[in-house]
């Protein structure tokens, strides 16, 4: 048997690691142009495929048949070759976003959803608020304007079916949420960044808000069903779900100067298996001169706005720890760098256990200064609080334990 996805550009697909969890069958990636999709789909070597932008549509013709459900959609992301050669076309990603709708908790039946997007996930996201009974306004991009939105204000729900904020780019966002006083919860269907910046939005007015991970691993889970023609439990979705999230999330490591950042982020990667990165050091071999020679002459100012540029790259990226430098806290802009695919934890350690040496501003600025400006920025950032008092390896042992819980 072979499985795979198809696809134009598949650089940064999870399918491969959702399918080694689902069953015991090979799973590649297919990259095809458009010219070579005719030839690959008649003759390629494969028993079943998921299809993915930009090609849901465009395989709908060689089906020898579609699901009810992709009928209606007129939308295809599962494709199997039956005995005789043909396909037969179905659409998992119904599943995948009722999935996502249930678990977000907002009931919707009878009340205003907002959707964001005309395109092919919109038409999908539109078909099972419909089963829901939900009352539904689709706003296309022409039509994202501040009289529009000022229009739907008794909105209850919002789903981003746009690749607005999508990596890489990050920190972009389709709306602005003020538009929605009654909202109760955001639903994006990006799960590359973990929080779009409109999620972090969602998060910071203390709404539900859920990325498009489990729509991903629901819909492959259905598919996988497909595959293997036999039913796979809906706990698997959870599991899965959890497992990827972990290994996708970054551990960010935030505290005063000589908390033990460094030390704690190398033994988390030495347990995990991660990738460490240490911000200073980053930022070091990137401005080619050390930290106390940019404070010397440049100032700190000049240092934050290089450390700012070292964080929004490595925020970017998934899976790794990052150990931060201790004033990281003192940009307010930073957070949401950190934040998108991290948790962040801060490490704690009694002030006289802090070493001053080779640490710049520890030298002019007397620690208990420092901390009293600084903690509640900690406080802010954390989302949780780690003590650093006995060993590295047992602050490393409670992160990883708090991450899998």
């Amino acid at each position: 048997m072979q499985f795979g996805l198809l696809g134009k550009k598949l650089g940064h697909s999870y399918s491969p690691q959702i399918h080694s969890h689902l069953g015991d069958y090979p799973y590649d990636l297919f990259e095809k142009s458009p010219e070579e999709l005719d030839d690959f789909l008649k003759n390629g070597d494969f028993d079943g495929l998921n299809v993915t932008i930009p090609y849901k549509k465009t395989v709908i013709p060689y089906c020898e048949s579609l699901s009810p459900i992709a009928q209606r959609l007129g939308s295809v992301n599962t494709l199997i070759r039956r005995n005789d050669g043909k396909l037969v076309g179905h659409n998992t990603d119904y599943f995948g976003f009722k999935t996502m709708l249930l678990k977000s908790g907002v009931p919707v039946k009878d009340r205003l959803v907002v959707v964001l997007g005309a395109g092919g996930a919109s038409n999908t996201v539109v078909a099972v608020l419909e089963e829901m009974d939900a009352i539904i306004h689709v706003i296309s991009h022409k039509e994202n304007t501040p009289e529009t939105l000022s229009r739907n204000g008794d909105a209850v729900l919002l789903v981003n079916a746009t690749p607005v904020g999508m990596y890489p780019n990050n920190g972009e966002t389709p709306i602005d949420l003020g538009y929605f006083p009654k909202l109760e919860g955001v639903l994006d269907l990006i799960y590359n960044p973990a929080r779009t910046r409109l999620l972090l939005d969602a998060e910071e007015r203390g709404l539900v808000a859920v990325n498009g991970l489990e729509m991903l691993v629901a819909q492959a889970k259905e598919s996988a069903e497909w595959f293997i023609h036999r039913a796979i439990p809906d706990g698997e979705i959870d599991r899965i779900y959890v497992e990827l999230r972990n290994q996708m999330e970054n551990i960010v490591l935030i505290g005063m100067p000589g908390s033990g950042k460094t030390t704690i982020g190398a033994k988390i990667a030495e347990l995990s298996g991660r990738q460490h990165v240490d911000a200073d050091t980053y930022l070091v071999e990137k401005a080619g001169r050390p930290i106390s020679d940019i404070f010397a002459k440049d100032g700190e100012d000049a240092f934050r706005r290089l450390e700012t540029e070292v964080l929004q790259e490595l925020g970017k990226r998934s899976g790794l720890v990052i150990s931060t430098g201790g004033g990281c806290v003192t940009r307010p802009e930073n957070y949401s760098l950190i934040h998108q695919n991290g948790t962040i934890f801060r490490i704690r350690r009694d002030l006289e256990l802090l070493p001053i040496e080779g640490r710049p501003l520890m030298q002019n600025t007397a620690k208990t200064d420092m901390f009293r400006v600084r903690d509640p920025l900690y406080n802010q950032f954390a989302d949780y609080q780690i003590d650093n008092s006995t060993t590295p390896e047992a602050a490393a042992a409670e992160i990883l334990h708090l991450l899998e819980e």
